[in-house]
């Protein structure tokens, strides 16, 4: 199977403002308003992939129930300091940093819809 490295991905957000203010704190993502579509809806320009954003259309599972969509990782620069950006923006670690042998740190989080999303930065050297 021929890998095409596109990506695009949904956040579902029950309050779309919030969830806008809380990614362009934690990420410096911009987001535009698509007006002529039948939904509530935003692109997401985050300098790498592509994604939307838009009101949840179905009630979210109980909090702390494992995750029932795909989730996504965002690579980063700075571990340390991009898990500061998210905690200052109100997020909460979910799985706290951790070392994929010789690959990279890895962690996960929650946005302030309960959302679960990771960050990582490359690194050969973690976990040695």
């Amino acid at each position: 199977m021929k890998n095409h490295g596109h990506l695009y991905f949904e956040i579902q957000a029950d309050d779309p403002a919030r969830a806008i203010r809380f990614y362009t704190a934690a990420f410096d993502w911009q987001f535009t308003h698509i007006k002529k579509s039948p939904i509530n809806y935003w692109s997401i320009e985050t300098g790498g992939s592509r994604g939307g954003l838009l009101q949840s259309p179905a009630p979210k599972p109980a909090p702390r129930s494992a995750t029932n969509a795909f989730c996504v990782s965002v690579e980063v620069e700075n571990f340390d300091a991009t898990a500061a950006k998210i905690s200052t923006a109100g997020g909460t670690v979910a799985l706290p940093k951790f070392a994929v042998p010789a690959t990279c740190w890895q962690g996960y989080f929650l946005d302030l819809d309960g959302n679960t999303f990771g960050i990582f930065q490359v690194d050969p050297k973690a976990g040695k």
